[in-house]
């Protein structure tokens, strides 16, 4: 009797190899010159774009304290245009926090976190810790009050000539500023 023997089953050359790595054709397994390219290329765009994400921390912490805190300032003055009353932003530079009151000096309590005073501290907020407030000047004060117009006060009743807060973290700075009279509010 004849007997017959048929080859082994092939899926693919290069999927078939024999004892020394090569398949029957006598080609070696590996990669090609255009196919590491494009894993190069992979690769490099996809660093491109985390590299920004991570390079600074601390810019990005203190364009959200600054956007916060300008919010903030403009949240203080509504209260005080819509409920025709005296509301104060007060800063206290050596805690890394500021805190925003009624006309008796009570602390708001926060629009949103129900049962907590509106009170924002930078260095016990994970996401600003690295923000520093590095000065306030309201006319001299640490203080700025807003009235049933909106006009900025210095804390008394003298209007305010000079509006500027300095918040700094790592080497980025960012000055927010209040106008005088109008009381508009901007970051440079």
């Amino acid at each position: 009797m004849l007997k017959l023997t048929y080859p082994q089953a092939r899926l693919g050359c290069s999927y078939f190899k024999g004892n020394d790595g090569c398949n029957l054709r006598g080609r070696c397994a590996g990669f090609t010159l255009v196919e590491l390219l494009i894993v190069v290329v992979i690769i490099s765009i996809a660093a491109l774009t985390a590299i920004p994400m991570m390079s600074s921390a601390a810019s990005m912490q203190i364009r959200s304290a600054a956007n916060m805190l300008t919010a903030d300032l403009e949240y203080a003055k509504s209260m005080a245009i819509s409920r025709a009353q005296n509301f104060s932003v007060v800063f206290d530079t050596s805690a890394d926090s500021y805190w925003i009151e009624d006309k008796d000096s009570n602390p708001l309590p926060h629009p949103v976190k129900k049962g907590f005073n509106y009170v924002i501290d930078f260095q016990n907020d994970g996401r600003l810790k690295k923000v520093d407030i590095v000065s306030v000047d309201f006319d001299s004060t640490s203080k700025v009050t807003f009235d049933y117009l909106g006009s900025p006060y210095n804390g008394s009743s003298t209007p305010l000539n000079n509006g500027v807060i300095n918040l700094q973290a790592g080497s980025t700075t960012s000055i927010i500023t209040v106008e005088p009279v109008t009381g508009y509010v901007s970051i440079q």
